[in-house]
């Protein structure tokens, strides 16, 4: 397991509760009314998951160890990445102030960004920025990123958290999700954390 696979695992989580997004705001478009219940849940569970789990991990473990090996900090992936979660947090803020308000143009509007921009995101990782980590990292660097990847999940999030939020990506997507669209796969990974011995693999419905 490398830790790239990990983050390509958040990706998938991540893109399931982009979806449910999209369809929360389309339908408050709709019917000039926001379900402020499920859209506090789905900020919520965006600023937990996708931005200080997955982005942390990112931003305070991946990113050092790149640069430790080569990368580039000026010029190149890694400024645009960086500049794009930056918008990200300003689009979630955006979000969490107009479910507070109960303001759901703005709502909308903001989601609807943040869906935009996290998509394309996810794609420029995926396809560019994770492979080059694959290269740029030897197989004992990658072995203490995966370390790395552990302790954050316990020392910075939070032990069992991982199982908590992707219960609340099961719930929203039960809500908002096409039902017709094929399962997440099940993994034993969730949020970088490697399930132990005896410990149920995770999925979403």
């Amino acid at each position: 397991m490398r830790p790239t696979e990990i983050l390509r695992q958040e990706h998938r989580v991540i893109e399931r509760v982009l979806d449910c997004l999209e369809a929360l705001a389309a339908r408050a478009r709709e019917e000039s009314l926001l379900d402020r219940e499920a859209a506090a849940e789905a900020t919520s569970f965006l600023e937990c998951f996708a931005d200080r789990c997955h982005h942390g991990k990112e931003e305070e473990r991946l990113f050092p160890a790149m640069l430790r090996a080569g990368l580039p900090r000026d010029v190149g992936p890694l400024p645009v990445l960086l500049e794009e979660h930056e918008r990200g947090r300003a689009s979630l803020r955006g979000m969490k102030h107009a479910v507070g308000a109960n303001e759901v143009e703005d709502f909308a509007a903001h989601a609807t960004a943040f869906v935009e921009l996290l998509r394309e995101h996810i794609r420029k990782e995926d396809a560019v920025f994770f492979p080059l980590a694959d290269r740029l990292l030897d197989d004992a660097q990658q072995a203490a990123l995966l370390q790395e990847f552990e302790r954050f999940e316990h020392e910075d999030v939070g032990s069992g958290r991982h199982e908590e939020l992707l219960a609340v990506a099961g719930r929203l997507w039960e809500r908002f999700g096409n039902p017709g669209a094929e399962p997440l796969p099940r993994t034993t990974f969730a949020c970088g954390h490697h399930a132990p011995s005896g410990h149920r693999a995770l999925e979403l419905p």
